[in-house]
């Protein structure tokens, strides 16, 4: 607790470091956010090896993985690949 007093002393001694504290804190944030969005909707991650080794080819190619698309209608996408 020590440190966050003396922190905090600091932001009311310093008030031009709050938004520096701020866009710190919120991109930290996002960075966590990303990653576990990644680690967990990603179809390149498996993390049961033994029932779906292969994750990507039971993906349907109506199925949106990616974070941000442009110009994209996923709904009208056709199967491109062959069934293994």
């Amino acid at each position: 607790m020590p440190m966050l007093a003396s922190f905090s002393k600091q932001l009311r001694r310093n008030p031009a470091l709050i938004p520096l504290v701020v866009f710190v804190g919120g991109g930290g944030v996002m960075a966590v956010l990303h990653s576990a969005r990644v680690a967990l909707k990603n179809p390149d991650v498996s993390w049961d090896r033994k029932n779906n080794p292969e994750p990507w080819n039971k993906m349907a190619p109506t199925q949106q993985y990616k974070l941000i698309t442009v110009n994209m209608d996923y709904s009208k996408l056709e199967k491109n690949r062959p069934d293994f």
